[in-house]
């Protein structure tokens, strides 16, 4: 069932929990939860939003899933999180310092987890995350935390110049092994 408005209200400021298993091939990293993906626990649960579609479609899932499906992807090497933990209505609500020091965080937990390549969906949050500013989609010269560093379009409906099957495109390039 969907949330309601006031549910969806409810949740600033709210968090979800990580999606991880052990021996990940991919780590994918949201900008943060939005609202309704907060009042759902659900990452990338807003109707619109191409993460689950392009996951499918890039191959590296044998079938579509839904939000509610998040806990399989472990078993398909895969798993997500988030830059900034809390929900905000819009990326945008987030300041520079908060996006910095959840990069410090993020560096610990790929640390920690050990995956075979993060991907960071949204390049202007990584940009400033991880103090890049001249960074493009696609694979980044540094490591984080050990792991190959990957950077995605960010899915969200919002960002229309990037269509469905380029932002499946981007990520079909993460099941090559890196040299």
């Amino acid at each position: 069932m969907a949330p309601t408005k006031a549910d969806i209200e409810a949740a600033r400021n709210a968090t979800i929990e990580d999606v991880l298993g052990p021996g990940l091939d991919v780590l994918f990293c949201g900008i943060n939860p939005g609202l309704y993906s907060a009042a759902t626990g659900h990452h990338f649960a807003r109707p619109g939003n191409r993460f689950w579609p392009a996951l499918h479609l890039s191959g590296l899932v044998p079938r579509r899933l839904v939000p509610y499906e998040q806990h399989l992807l472990p078993s398909y090497g895969l798993g997500i999180t988030n830059i900034v933990a809390r929900a905000t209505a819009r990326a945008g609500e987030l300041d520079p310092e908060e996006l910095r020091v959840g990069g410090e965080r993020l560096a610990r937990l790929v640390a920690e987890v050990r995956p075979r390549v993060l991907a960071v969906a949204g390049v202007s949050a990584y940009r400033v995350a991880f103090a890049h500013p001249a960074a493009q989609i696609g694979p980044q010269e540094e490591t984080i935390g050990g792991a190959a560093l990957w950077v995605l379009p960010n899915p969200s409906g919002l960002n229309a110049h990037w269509r469905l099957e380029a932002i499946a495109a981007e990520m079909a390039r993460l099941r090559a092994p890196r040299a």
